[in-house]
């Protein structure tokens, strides 16, 4: 006689097993609120500078991506590790975010929401400038500005040593439909051997600016482009990814132009592409 099989469990006892969980997940975050707490003792004799790890946190986030499995959407999972490791540096060092709200007022909101929480203070600029010039008269603030458009060459004034730099670029998962995908850098003072370096950032200036040039480097970079003094000038921001700043100028040379300067300004991680879902056929 075959035995019956066991009989599934309970509503109550799948919730109690949730309760559980959740218990778990909340001594583990105070249990991380303990060791912040010896950090900052720790930091107060052993490291200056900015609480920010760029570095640090692209690494982390890697493995959030590849250890992850279920039904639990992987934005949701950027979303709960960004807001506690902001909110973490915030308890280490407070600092504000400053975005730009030009390109849109409620995308750049749900950016610095999704990524930073509502414990870290949100100031708005109405300009990439304003937020730059903000964070760059604070002692350990970021600013939020589009990655993929401007009105004015904000990025000049990160030239000089010093100055803040690019640290980031958000999201950092990519996907079509993401929560909060309008891509921003981050701007911020951050010590050296913190950055991530994998994409370079650089202001280029040029003379002879021109569609052809270019639809000539779109192909081998990322850029922002906006009118410099020159009628036919242009100041660009460069991202330089798996080839090295000397390739990119030499292509502008051979398009046409004529570079006139050139600084590195920042730097950040590789993104990380989120395949599309399969599609399922009836």
């Amino acid at each position: 006689m075959s035995k019956s099989p066991p009989a599934p469990p309970s509503l109550a006892e799948l919730r109690k097993e949730i309760d559980a969980i959740d218990e778990q997940v909340h001594r583990l975050l105070m249990a991380r609120g303990d060791i912040i707490d010896r950090l900052i003792k720790v930091k107060q004799t052993q490291e200056v500078g900015s609480a920010f790890r760029p570095a640090r946190e692209a690494s982390m986030m890697r493995r959030l991506v590849e250890r992850h499995r279920g039904i639990l959407p992987l934005d949701t999972i950027e979303s709960i590790w960004r807001v506690i490791i902001s909110t973490f540096t915030y308890v280490q060092a407070p600092f504000s975010v400053h975005a730009d709200v030009s390109v849109g007022e409620s995308m750049m909101r749900d950016s610095a929401r999704f990524h930073f929480g509502f414990v870290v203070p949100y100031v708005s600029h109405f300009s990439a400038q304003a937020a730059v010039e903000a964070v760059a008269k604070s002692k350990g603030d970021l600013a939020l500005v589009s990655a993929i458009s401007s009105r004015t060459p904000w990025w000049i004034d990160l030239e000089a040593e010093g100055a803040p730099k690019i640290i980031a670029r958000l999201p950092f998962l990519e996907r079509a439909d993401h929560p909060a995908a309008l891509p921003v850098f981050v701007i911020s003072r951050v010590a050296d051997n913190a950055m991530v370096t994998e994409v370079e950032m650089w202001s280029v200036r040029v003379s002879g600016w021109n569609a052809e040039i270019a639809r000539a480097l779109a192909p081998l970079a990322e850029i922002v482009a906006v009118p410099d003094t020159a009628f036919d000038g242009a100041a660009l921001l460069v991202s330089v990814a798996g080839r090295g700043f000397e390739e990119i100028k030499m292509a502008l040379i051979r398009a046409g132009a004529s570079v006139r300067s050139s600084a590195l300004v920042g730097s950040h991680a590789t993104r990380y592409t989120v395949p599309p879902a399969p599609t399922i056929r009836s």
